[in-house]
């Protein structure tokens, strides 16, 4: 019976995913983002469970890869899709290219899901990530919408920005670019340094931003990730 313990985590990962895309497409972007940051508590205690009890398997990290792709993929691109596609309705002017516009956002799921079978096969990526994460994705622009979604719809250029944006994070999600993970081999400052900075630095954003400091602290770790790495 243990050894189905991780993959019953995971498949409460896949499910916390497709309740957000139900709420995304009802336009309930809190309920989206509450149920996506589910996800990830999920994914998180997978692959931990698996390792405490000794059952990894790789049907497990085919699963795993298949789970994330429908939370941090699918759900997110569903977010986007509804709020551009509110942005549009709201905009007043309705044309072909009005209504195509949101369908944009579904260009994520597909990058999602290349990034993460890449990861799969990548064995580069014990102690940091290649690329930007999927879950870090997710939590960016869920925590976007949710937070600073009204700054956003008060202007109809938004739109373009917001699907420029949609297509610089998908390269970001591919990108040859060593991001740092938040595992610690020491407790120690030294070599640890980029890893405190971030947290504190995430623990005032937080604070002082609310809902919409979850974005930034993703922003923030791209802009340390690509500063800090090493040549």
């Amino acid at each position: 019976m243990k050894k189905h313990i991780p993959n019953m985590i995971t498949c409460c990962n896949l499910i916390s995913g497709c309740i957000a895309t139900y709420w995304a497409f009802q336009t309930k972007f809190e309920l989206a983002l509450l149920f996506i940051v589910i996800g990830a508590v999920f994914d998180f205690f997978d692959g931990m469970t698996a390792r405490l009890l000794h059952v990894s398997s790789p049907i497990g990290k085919e699963l795993d890869s298949l789970a994330d792709d429908i939370t941090f993929g699918f759900a997110p691109s569903a977010i986007i899709f509804s709020f551009l596609q509110n942005m549009c309705a709201n905009a007043g002017e309705t044309s072909i290219i009005n209504d195509l516009l949101p369908y944009a956002a579904f260009v994520m799921a597909a990058f999602s899901a290349l990034r993460l079978a890449k990861f799969n096969l990548d064995e580069r990526q014990a102690m940091g990530f290649i690329g930007l994460p999927t879950p870090a994705n997710a939590l960016f622009w869920g925590s976007l919408i949710v937070g600073a979604g009204d700054f956003l719809a008060s202007s109809p250029y938004s739109v373009y920005g917001v699907i420029a944006a949609v297509f610089i994070f998908s390269y970001l999600l591919i990108a040859e670019i060593p991001m740092f993970a938040l595992k610690f081999k020491t407790w120690g400052w030294k070599g640890n340094e980029v890893k405190y900075i971030f947290l504190l630095t995430s623990i005032i954003l937080l604070a002082f931003l609310g809902v919409s400091g979850l974005a930034a602290v993703i922003a923030w770790y791209i802009l340390l990730s690509i500063l800090t790495q090493r040549k």
